[in-house]
């Protein structure tokens, strides 16, 4: 089975940086994704980053949410098994609980919150 852990959640005042980071465990069989997603106050979750694990770390594979484009960065450390969410330039909307998620998708899925098997607990990000 799968496991994801989430840390680096904090406050920030706007325009600062943070970095999230996912600790994971098992394998995903088929088409892995790893993602970020976000849920704010009385809103749905959305999907902020994503990124195909199985292809190419060279030039590796991802997505972004126009919102935070430009200003987040997915990565993946495989020999570190764990997924980043590098956050710059922050502003007070981004201020949510964040959550990492894998599963086995089509691409065009990748943000979309029903895709998703496994699902980490969540860490909060407070813009102020």
């Amino acid at each position: 089975d799968v496991q994801l852990v989430e840390s680096g959640g904090g406050s920030v005042q706007a325009g600062g940086s943070l970095r999230l980071s996912c600790s994971f465990s098992g394998a995903i069989a088929g088409s892995p994704f790893v993602s970020w997603f976000r849920q704010a106050p009385g809103k749905e979750r959305e999907g902020v980053a994503a990124m195909y694990g199985g292809g190419n770390p060279m030039s590796p594979l991802t997505t972004y949410a126009d919102s935070v484009k430009g200003r987040f960065t997915i990565s993946l450390d495989i020999a570190e098994s764990k997924v980043y969410l590098q956050m710059n330039s922050l502003k007070f909307e981004d201020t949510a609980m964040y959550y990492c998620a894998a599963g086995a998708l089509r691409w065009p899925d990748a943000l979309k919150v029903d895709s998703y098997q496994y699902w980490g607990h969540g860490t909060q990000v407070t813009v102020s």
